[in-house]
């Protein structure tokens, strides 16, 4: 039996767009990564959790290039107040965003973090919300990156898997590493109500 994570009040998906997962520059794995951070969010607005999207405002002729196919996110974002859109332009997803008010202002103390890349945009989030002092889950099956190119003389390619394990692992003892993301579970921040009530069919 997998043992739980203690909640986290939010859930932030980085950078999953569609030039990361789909064609020939997404992440290997891309289709295990949308079913983890598919099932985060299902569970995370059930649960009443924040969910941020963060989307990466790439340059003119990079593959997210700004209001380019490639730049749209792969998940809709849902309706209501407890979801939103973050959009950057450097690694960190708080620098220059509003993220940290999102957090401070709804109360929360602890975040999952998931997406893309691992040890670029997801490990430059996961530091600066430790350094906030926020409590950080990282499913490691939640989160993937490219290969790294052989360098002559250097090293040999490295699979996008050791990439992923390097970058969790260098975070330190702080961030919480957990496999599989199913691990996770959400609760409802302070600021904001429970858990949302079936609707019923529309």
């Amino acid at each position: 039996m997998t043992e739980r994570t203690k909640p986290v009040e939010a859930l932030l998906v980085v950078d999953v767009q569609v030039s990361t997962v789909s064609g020939p520059r997404a992440v290997p794995g891309a289709a295990r990564l949308l079913d983890r951070t598919a099932d985060l969010l299902a569970r995370a607005r059930a649960a009443g959790a924040l969910v941020v999207h963060v989307q990466n405002d790439g340059p003119a002729g990079s593959p997210d290039a700004t209001g380019t196919p490639g730049w749209e996110l792969h998940h809709p974002v849902g309706d209501g107040p407890g979801e939103t859109v973050v959009r950057k332009s450097e690694a960190d997803a708080f620098a220059g965003t509003p993220l940290a008010g999102l957090l401070s202002g709804a109360g929360v103390r602890a975040v999952a973090v998931c997406g893309a890349m691992s040890e670029m945009c997801v490990q430059a989030t996961a530091r600066t919300a430790l350094a906030r002092g926020h409590r950080v889950v990282l499913p490691y099956d939640a989160h993937a990156t490219q290969n790294v190119p052989a360098a002559p003389g250097i090293s040999d390619e490295i699979p996008a898997a050791t990439v992923s394990r390097v970058a969790a692992w260098a975070l330190g003892g702080g961030a919480e590493i957990t496999a599989p993301a199913a691990a996770v579970t959400f609760t409802a921040p302070p600021g904001r109500p429970g858990p949302r009530q079936p609707t019923g069919p529309r």
